[in-house]
This record gives C-alpha cells, structure tokens and sequence, in this order.
C-alpha cells in the first residue's frame, strides 16, 4: 500500500508539474482567454446629449466610413502624419461607457464622416448605437434596441458600420442588420437576418456591411448564407447560398467587366453576382470551428485568402467560370487580421489573435514564397497610411512600419497605450482626418497624429 501511495504522489506531482508548465507556456492565451470574456466595471457615466443644435452633416479630407474604407483597401487618405514617436502622442478626449455588463463586450470598429463618428456599443439587453463628436468625444445621438444574442466573447457588435451620405448601416452579432439617419439617429429601417433564413454562428454574425449604390449586403448563415438588401427600404433584393456564416467582410471587385461579392463563409469562398445573386462558383476552404474571419484581398483578377488555426493561405486567379489556385501554403496563417497587397508582395500579420506571439511577414505576391518575417510587433492588426502600415498589437502597443520587401523597417513605437490590459485590444486603429482612435471594448481614445 505504502508503495502504490508513493507512485501515487509522485504521478500526482508530475501532473502538477506539467499543468504549471502548460499554464506558464500559454498564460497569454488562457489570459485573453479569460479576459476578452467580461468587460470590467466602467468608470464614467453616459454623457448628456449636447443642447446646442444638431449641426449639419459635413465631410473631411480623409474620412473612415466603412470596415475597409471608401475605397476597400483598408487606406486612409491622410497625409503628413507625425513618425517621431518619442516623445509620444497626444491624447486629445477619452470615453469609458460604451458597452455596460460583464457580457457586454463589443469589437466593432469606429467609423468617421467628417463631424459625425459613429461607434457600436452594449447596454444590458440592447444593442446601442453612438453618434459622437469626433473632435471632442461629445454625444451627438444614442441609440438602442433589445437584441437576443448568444455571449460568447460578449454579446456586443461584431461588425463595423458603414456611413452612406445621410446614413449609416449597423448589423449586430444576433442578426439585426438596421439603418440610421446620420443626422439625428432616427431609426429608418430594421431588418433581422433571421426571418430571412439566417444563423448565428458560434462567436456572432460578425459580416461588416457592404453598401452598394443601391444594396446592403452581409453574411447571414443557414438558408440564406449571404443576404442583399435594398438600402433605401429594407427589403430583401436576394439571398445566396446556404451553410455556415463565416465571419469576414463581404467584398466587391469585377470578374470580367461585371461587379461580383465574395463570400468568405464557414465552409469556403463563393462568388455571387452583384444585380441578381447568382452564385457563380463556390470553392471549399476548411478551417478548425468553420473560422473564416479575415477579409479576401483583391487585386486585378487575384483573390488572396488565409485563415488561422495553422490553415494556410491561397491565392486564387478568377473569372466567371471559377478560382484556379496560383499556390496554397500554411506559412502565412492569419486569423482575423487583414493583408495587404502592395505592389507585388503580401504585408500581413500571421497567427492565432489569442496571444501575441504571432508572425509580420512578407511574401512574394506571385509565387507566396516568403521574403521575410519578424516577431517585433506581437500579433495584431493594421491599417495603410501613406507609405506605412499603422498597426496594433493585442496588448495595445502601436507601431509605424514601411513595407519593404527586403527586410522589415519599424519607424516608430509606442508601448501599450492602454496600461496594463485585461484580455486583447482585438479592435483596429482607426486614423481619420489627422486623429487616431482606439478602441477596447468600452473604451475610446482619440490621439493627435498629424
């Protein structure tokens, strides 16, 4: 007896050891892990509305509009913005009251029309919709509408708006896809994708809209994967296609002179028409949990896509008739982080977003074969400005770099802006008009940059 207790113990220590070493290697997963699932107590009440008259609508020199702005590439328009980090950048205003309840969390990104900012929060039971004063954090308009949804990773919004003129278009993670005056947030049409067919899939309906001249289409799952709407009425113009959501942006380009969507869903990729939703092809792209979350980059007739979960990467030449694969490798795995294509090369973050331990790498465009790699910038997110990339990484820290294909070129750095952080800082900067904003879960920051 006294022999099996002592095998006993020592197998009881070697467990102990193993899970100590094991919660050691992956603290910074099981911290996101664990962090990213509650939103602490926020620290400063909803502002009142502001008693002056509501100002007419106006527009910037550089606005930010939609997921990947005006023009899909994920470029801002600014110029002249400052690289010398040293000494900082200044904090122009600061707000703590977007989302309110532990299960509250939100990841949507802002967005920007000249006098009008508009951002995504959650209040209780509500899915609530900010209009703020981009220049002092002032609330212009606020509002709300119950939404049923399930909480993993917060019950928040997902997707980021997109401004239309007047307008702007909202979609929450539980289906409810509604349109807003810009103006003074009157509601103007909701619809939910649900009574069209839609699933919600395991972490949200997380599709940033795309509007159209006329549409405003979303991934939506089940009976109707992809949705289109008209963005004038709410009503639905077509559906397409039928599985799994995936979590990625619609995205628009032309195959053979006609304007076609890319669906990133759950299971692949597919193609569908723009004017009456006919699916032109539907290739496979399987991931671990149905994860297709980053947006396809498009350039001419190639489609690059990539996912996380060690995935890999493909890029595909089109046309009507169907997407033949240029190369496929698992080097470049990214799970929620948009590429970018410049010039011949690939830029992008590659890596799962539950540590910050991932990879910056380049590849070259025609071949993927890969130029360099560097693990200077954690893992995060980025956005293009001028000849750079802004990026963030999950633990809040910014950097400046020059895409170069020869090796990796950090201009400028500035560590962990947020303090000591409770989960990951998954949501993009945003650079709008001279101002950069940040944004992590309730919380909102707007720096000068220019």
């Amino acid at each position: 007896m006294k022999k099996f207790m002592k095998i006993m113990l020592v197998i009881a220590g070697l467990i102990l050891v193993a899970v100590i070493v094991l919660a050691a290697m992956y603290r910074d997963t099981i911290g996101i892990m664990l962090g990213n699932r509650k939103v602490e107590p926020h620290t400063e009440v909803v502002r009142d509305i502001a008693t002056s008259p509501v100002q007419p609508i106006t527009r910037g020199e550089a606005d930010w509009i939609s997921w990947r702005n005006i023009n899909g590439d994920n470029r801002n328009g600014d110029s002249g913005i400052k690289t010398d980090w040293s000494n900082g950048l200044k904090k122009i205003w600061e707000i703590d009251y977007l989302c309110d309840g532990e299960d509250s969390a939100t990841w949507s990104a802002p967005v920007v029309q000249g006098n009008r900012l508009v951002v995504c929060g959650r209040d209780g039971k509500n899915d609530v919709v900010y209009c703020l004063n981009p220049e002092d954090g002032g609330l212009i308009w606020i509002q709300s509408y119950p939404a049923e949804t399930s909480d993993q990773y917060g019950m928040g919004f997902r997707a980021t708006p997109w401004i239309d003129n007047d307008r702007v278009y909202t979609y929450g993670r539980g289906g409810d896809l509604a349109c807003w005056n810009l103006l003074n947030g009157e509601k103007i049409w909701q619809r939910n994708v649900r009574d069209a067919g839609g699933e919600e899939p395991t972490w949200g309906l997380s599709s940033s809209p795309l509007v159209t001249d006329s549409l405003v289409i979303v991934n939506a799952g089940g009976s109707a994967r992809t949705i289109a709407y008209d963005k004038m009425t709410g009503d639905m113009v077509w559906k397409a296609g039928q599985g799994q959501a995936g979590y990625a942006a619609i995205t628009i380009m032309e195959i053979d002179g006609e304007p076609v969507v890319l669906s990133f869903h759950g299971k692949g990729l597919a193609a569908i028409t723009l004017n009456d939703g006919k699916v032109l092809w539907d290739i496979e792209w399987q991931t671990d949990y149905d994860v297709n979350a980053t947006t396809p980059v498009v350039k001419d007739n190639l489609v690059f896509i990539t996912s996380g979960y060690k995935t890999g990467s493909e890029l595909l030449r089109v046309s009507k008739s169907g997407a033949e694969v240029v190369w496929k490798n698992k080097e470049f795995a990214s799970h929620h982080s948009d590429p970018f294509i410049i010039g011949n090369y690939i830029y992008g973050y590659s890596g799962d977003s539950m540590q910050n331990k991932g990879f910056f790498k380049c590849l070259e465009l025609e071949t993927g074969m890969e130029k360099w790699s560097t693990k200077e910038m954690g893992w995060g997110t980025c956005i293009a400005v001028e000849d750079y990339l802004l990026c963030k990484d999950v633990k809040g820290s910014l950097f400046l770099m020059r895409p170069d294909p020869e090796k990796f070129v950090k201009v400028a750095e500035l560590p962990k802006i947020w303090g000591k952080v409770s989960g990951a800082t998954w949501t993009k900067p945003i650079l709008v008009n001279g101002r950069l904003y940040l944004r992590f879960k309730q919380g909102l920051m707007c720096y000068e940059i220019k």
